[in-house]
């Protein structure tokens, strides 16, 4: 494969603190150029300094100023379902509260559509967030919850990416009403079986309206026992201890964190467990943001996600979600881009995405502005001109 040099980058955020500035964890590289081979990032460095060599073997590419950043990594994301629930968003907006238990109008639906619908569904979401800068997807199952239902959601989402996560308890279907310990005997059961094989990650929505923290750790603890890896859903609704749960278990990931106490950011501070922020949640919900700028300044480790679904987040957009962090959450341009990538690929642990140095995948987007603050500073504005995935173009908008 021709190797691809693309120069004249005005700025080029490498999320690799050796290759920028002290202590600056976007490494930030003004006037560069990176080298694209075999998928992978080859060599990046300064335009001045590109080897003679690389511009006689290379296909050159001018990015003419633009700034370049790693592909956005997405580590929360409901993309395989049915139906809709617009009427549900009306309703909300003229004053009626979030609740869990819309889920289950999702899973009516999901279950009626066939495999062709939802696969077809599934891919014009994923085009979706490529085309908007998304390189690297997880999809969560949650909304068949029968082990057969749940079993061809985890199939479907693993034809698009390797970050499938079970979701069997998200929350309990209405054939198990009141009977919630049932429903977890038929998750951590036949349903666990029929969906690890197809599955790299455990999750539970740990939160009033779904389950306790020890129904939720009964099923991280058989997906773990299953050979999947835990995430977790807490502190979405209102304060309790999936935070700590999450902690405890050593969990990638812990998701909303949107009321935590004092005792929650510890926990999060003295550990390897990502905060993982959706304020297209709060957003269309209404519901308070997340304090972002509490958990960095406690040196916790943040990703930010669009938790794409039909209730509660119906955005695929990072550069949205990117200026809701720095307008509502206190977090600034280069703190959410870093967290839109870096800590997207923390929260999935992962070291070949969210950065753009030598040795990690050339999934990289170009912008058409000079720099990443405009995703902030523009909001609503299609700023992505070009999106590489696994150093192979995807996606080219006009550049003006």
């Amino acid at each position: 494969m021709t190797a691809a040099l693309l120069s004249d980058i005005g700025l080029l955020v490498t999320n690799d603190p050796r290759l920028g500035g002290a202590g600056e964890k976007t490494g930030e590289l003004r006037d560069a150029a990176l080298l694209i081979q075999d998928g992978r990032v080859a060599w990046v460095g300064a335009s001045s300094e590109i080897p003679a060599a690389m511009l006689d073997s290379a296909d050159v590419t001018s990015m003419r100023g633009s700034a370049v950043i790693p592909g956005f990594v997405d580590s929360h994301s409901h993309l395989v379902f049915g139906g809709d629930r617009s009427a549900e968003f009306e309703a909300r907006m003229a004053g009626r509260p979030y609740e869990a238990g819309g889920i289950r109008s999702t899973v009516a639906a999901t279950r009626a559509a066939t495999d062709n619908e939802l696969l077809a569904r599934l891919h014009g979401f994923v085009e979706e967030m490529i085309a908007q800068g998304t390189t690297t997807i997880e999809v969560k199952s949650g909304y068949g919850l029968s082990a057969a239902d749940e079993a061809r959601l985890v199939r479907l989402a693993a034809m698009v990416t390797d970050e499938v996560t079970f979701l069997g308890a998200h929350v309990v279907p209405a054939e198990f009403a009141g009977r919630a310990d049932d429903y977890l005997d038929l998750v951590v059961g036949e349903m666990l079986t029929a969906c690890a094989p197809h599955s790299r990650w455990i999750d539970v929505f740990c939160e009033t309206g779904a389950f306790t923290v020890e129904q939720s750790k009964r099923v991280l603890e058989a997906g773990m026992a299953a050979g999947l890896s835990p995430r977790v859903h807490a502190s979405q609704l209102g304060p309790g201890a999936g935070v700590r749960l999450a902690v405890e278990l050593g969990a990638a990931s812990v998701d909303h964190c949107t009321y935590l106490d004092d005792e929650d950011v510890a926990a999060l501070s003295g550990s390897e467990t990502v905060a993982t922020l959706l304020p297209g949640v709060e957003f269309s919900t209404r519901q308070p943001y997340p304090n972002a700028r509490r958990l960095i300044d406690a040196g916790v480790t943040v990703a930010i996600a669009c938790d794409t679904n039909p209730g509660s987040s119906f955005t695929s957009s990072m550069p949205f979600c990117i200026a809701l962090a720095v307008r509502e959450m206190g977090m600034t341009p280069a703190e959410a881009v870093w967290a839109a990538t870096a800590g997207g690929a923390q929260a999935l642990r992962r070291t070949d995405v969210g950065r753009l140095s030598p040795g990690a995948r050339a999934d990289l987007v170009q912008l058409k502005t000079p720099s990443y603050v405009h995703l902030a500073y523009r909001p609503g504005v299609p700023l992505i001109s070009r999106v590489w995935k696994d150093g192979i173009p995807r996606v080219e908008h006009s550049s003006r």
